[in-house]
């Protein structure tokens, strides 16, 4: 709900009235007792109360001139779509509520499955443990087996690792650059062709043996024994070619470096197990799965928090604009003017009516430019309404305006300083509540003096 304050109820009309009435005290007001009088028009604060969206007005709760206290329902706007999105978004919170509790579970899963892995290595650590301080250091080791702590070795172990991949990788890049020089072609094509004849061969072969144990039809054990014999011959002669270049040079160069990648590989490998040897315990892979897997299932559960936090927050936002369907009054106040009915579609700021706040009453009234001097701020003043007579009612100035509201053409004669006013403003001390915007009031300046 919107809600605009106004600083004054009365309406132009009415303003230009307050100042006819100060016109009309320069001819009456000056009594004889010289007293300074000046009439006006009691004011309240106007709020205007409006919607903060559009909404189509199922109900008015309130007629012009109704007294509302601060809180209470006024218009009520259709809120059929809001709740049919409420209860969908009731489902999916319920939906996120259940997923994290899913998610808790599988944590708790992770967190004992990572505390059973600890355990399990653990007791294979402590049987590790007492054999190696039963063991006696290499000959060429100065070191007893217990100096090094396993998480040392460890790490020396994938050193190790690392450093025998990077051999082995320069290794495979000096044999591929041979292999793609055009001196080492030749070379090439003999270990391609042998290397297809060798599993030609043993593809016939196997057909052969096949057609042989299966007792197979003459054709078939003809045609398979065909094929096998020429594969041998293929192979053969492969194999021949190959070996004519054993002595040359090129060969010679291929051969060492592959020689050298093999043992690039055979090292890898010893140092990928030796690696893994000290991957017991706590260092165990099987440890470190569980950690990982923990640390999934915490993820997990942060994710699915974070989807009902959110769920939660739609809802709340839906909650906002479902109580944002009904205009509630600011205020304690008067309903002033009601200008919807039900049926009608309010967009959102406009005006559905107006509230006076009666318990901040003021009025306004305009002094001669020869008498307005007489007033000072906070002086008190003395009202009187027709509505109550005999009765009065205390005021206080709260303004007093700096310019002229009225100044005729000609102002250098004493008529015409008589005819230039200024606002004054008063508010009304009235905790009775009787006194009400619109009603003439006189006033009498001077009254605690």
């Amino acid at each position: 709900m919107a809600v605009r304050p106004n600083p004054r109820l009365v309406l132009p009309v009415v303003a230009v009235a307050a100042v006819l009435a100060g016109i009309y005290w320069l001819t009456t007001s000056l009594g004889d007792d010289d007293r300074l009088t000046a009439a006006g028009t009691i004011e309240a604060e106007e709020i205007r109360v409006a919607p903060e969206m559009p909404g189509r007005i199922v109900a008015v709760l309130v007629e012009e001139g109704d007294a509302v206290a601060a809180g209470d329902r006024l218009v009520v706007l259709d809120d059929t779509l809001l709740r049919a999105q409420r209860e969908r978004l009731q489902a999916a919170v319920a939906a996120a509520e259940q997923a994290l509790a899913a998610a808790e579970l599988n944590l708790r899963a992770a967190e004992l499955q990572e505390q059973q892995a600890e355990a399990a290595g653990r007791l294979q650590d402590r049987a590790r443990q007492q054999l190696a301080w039963q063991l006696e250091a290499p000959a060429d080791v100065d070191l007893p087996p217990w100096y090094l702590t396993p998480d040392e070795m460890l790490a020396a172990a994938e050193a190790e690792v690392e450093a025998t991949q990077r051999a082995l990788d320069e290794a495979q890049r000096r044999l591929d650059a041979l292999l793609a020089s055009s001196a080492h072609a030749e070379v090439r094509q003999a270990e391609l062709r042998l290397g297809a004849a060798q599993a030609a061969f043993v593809a016939a072969d196997a057909v052969f043996q096949r057609a042989l144990s299966a007792r197979a039809a003459a054709e078939v054990y003809d045609e398979a024994s065909a094929a096998r014999e020429r594969a041998r011959h293929e192979r053969d002669a492969a194999q021949e070619a190959f070996d004519e270049l054993l002595g040359d040079e090129r060969h010679d160069e291929v051969r060492r470096a592959r020689a050298a990648l093999a043992v690039a590989e055979a090292r890898r490998a010893a140092a990928e197990a030796y690696r893994d040897a000290w991957r017991t315990g706590p260092r165990s892979i099987e440890v470190a799965l569980a950690g990982v897997r923990l640390r999934q299932a915490e993820a997990a559960r942060a994710q699915a928090a974070s989807a009902l936090e959110q769920a939660r927050a739609e809802l709340a936002a839906i909650d906002v604009q479902l109580d944002r369907t009904v205009l509630r009054a600011p205020v304690d106040g008067v309903v002033l003017t009601r200008s919807a009915s039900p049926g009608e579609v309010l967009p959102a700021g406009a005006v559905a009516l107006s509230l006076g706040v009666l318990d901040e009453l003021t009025m306004t009234v305009f002094l001669p430019e020869d008498r307005y001097g007489q007033v000072d701020l906070g002086d008190e003043v003395v009202i009187e309404v027709d509505s109550f007579p005999g009765e009065t009612f205390r005021g206080r100035v709260i303004r007093i305006a700096d310019r002229a509201e009225f100044t005729p053409r000609n102002v250098q004669t004493e008529e015409g300083r008589r005819t230039t006013v200024f606002a004054v403003a008063i508010a009304i001390d009235d905790p009775s509540g009787r006194l009400k915007p619109g009603m003439p009031a006189d006033v009498t300046f001077g009254a605690g003096r």
